[in-house]
């Protein structure tokens, strides 16, 4: 007869876990190291550990059962699988780190089991349509939203049918919230946050959009029209932005809903910006405490460019701020459906560049993949957040800061 493998189920909760406690129920460790090289303190850094690099230092490593420790102090961790083949590779946890420093980390792990670990939320991504009902005209009635992790477009659907809650998946952190249009419209739009809570499960479950009215949450602050809205992507055709509208069918996937990092994976298939078709991947994620949205790319058929950007508005300003290797495009002012101050910006390498330029409704960065793959960076910043960014200069400073941290990111080194 097999014999059954041993398990044990441990519960660990952020706060109130001894370091005497963790050590008995993982007593196995391995010390990594988390150098920040530069002259400003990090909050919030997210440190991405190589799974495969702690196996070569301790074969018995098991991702399913382990903690991280700054000190004697558990901080927050996730195990993603970054290259999506089912197997776990990176860890991803929250660390403070001071300028200059290099801040020590405990991996504890037991060699056996498994181990559940509770954190405090501070992202989520989530899709949602209804169950129970059917489309009439390609309007959807009656049913119940239900939240799904994965999701083929029906060809009934389009913008205005009912059939997704909110439009299409939305995805947040403690900062900020965004979604899009899982239509022809494909569009990214911005849900302002007042509290560092997670928000999207509670909207347009009564199939109204009362959020686009001020609540204690907050509201959707962006008036997105046929524009790009922020971050989405496009083609520059015949000297406009073309958004993913044509489309043979899409797919779209909640990969990560985490505590510290969520994704979104969505398939374009038979994309016809023009004359040719391309089948594009896209990837959205966020982690915990950041404004940042990273859009990966992936696309067949060596496009000529992909684009991206940010809807005009009245009253703003146009920023740029160039680092060593990345740059920024970005607007300023009273820009939000609150008619209060709002920062939007995308951050792109400089060499993927084609060129910054503008259509009748965008402000617009085109840009060159390169082996069929792109990424970049979009971002909002509310005045009316937490601890909101409330003037230019705090906002060039916060952008300065963020060019700064992708030029010369902080480096993990395992001892």
């Amino acid at each position: 007869m097999k014999r059954k493998p041993w398990i044990f189920i441990l519960t660990v909760a952020m706060i109130g876990s001894s370091c005497s406690s963790l050590k008995q129920g993982f007593p196995e460790s391995v010390r990594l190291a988390v150098n920040n090289p530069l002259s400003m303190d990090l909050t919030d850094y997210i440190a991405a550990i190589d799974i495969q690099a702690v196996r070569e230092k301790c074969p018995d490593f098991n991702a399913k059962a382990f903690v991280v420790l700054s000190g004697d102090q558990e901080v927050a961790s996730q195990t993603v699988d970054t290259d999506e083949d089912g197997k776990v590779d990176r860890i991803l946890c929250v660390v403070q780190i001071a300028a200059h420093e290099s801040k020590i980390l405990t991996l504890r792990y037991a060699s056996r089991g498994e181990a559940t670990r509770l954190y405090t939320k501070r992202t989520q991504a989530e899709l949602s349509h209804k169950f129970g009902g059917e489309f009439r005209d390609r309007k959807y009635i009656g049913g119940q939203f239900q939240n799904v992790r994965r999701l083929r477009v029906p060809d009934e659907h389009t913008d205005y049918s009912s059939y997704i809650r909110y439009d299409g998946p939305g995805w947040e952190s403690d900062k900020v919230g965004y979604r899009f249009y899982l239509d022809w419209r494909n569009a990214i739009d911005i849900f302002g946050k007042k509290m560092p809570v997670m928000v999207l499960q509670d909207l347009g479950q009564d199939e109204s959009e009362s959020y686009h009215e001020m609540a204690d949450w907050g509201m959707d602050i962006l008036k997105v029209g046929e524009s790009l809205g922020i971050g989405s992507v496009g083609m520059w055709v015949n000297s406009h932005a073309e958004r993913v509208s044509n489309t043979d069918s899409v797919i779209c996937e909640i990969t990560d809903n985490g505590p510290v990092y969520s994704r979104i994976r969505t398939g374009y298939y038979g994309w016809k910006p023009g004359f040719l078709s391309y089948n594009l991947i896209s990837e959205l994620s966020i982690c915990a405490g950041s404004r940042m949205t990273k859009q990966t790319l992936h696309i067949q058929g060596n496009p000529p460019n992909l684009c991206t950007g940010i809807v005009k508005l009245d009253s703003t300003e146009v920023l740029t701020v160039d680092g060593q290797h990345w740059q920024v495009l970005a607007t300023w002012g009273k820009q939000s459906l609150a008619n209060d101050r709002l920062g939007m910006a995308v951050l792109y390498r400089k060499d993927d560049l084609i060129e910054i330029t503008e259509d009748d409704l965008n402000h617009i960065a085109v840009l060159k993949p390169r082996g069929g793959e792109l990424v970049y960076y979009f971002l909002a910043a509310w005045e009316k957040e937490s601890a909101g960014i409330q003037t230019r200069e705090q906002f060039d400073q916060y952008l300065e800061s963020s060019i700064q941290e992708l030029d010369t990111p902080p480096m993990v080194f395992y001892e």
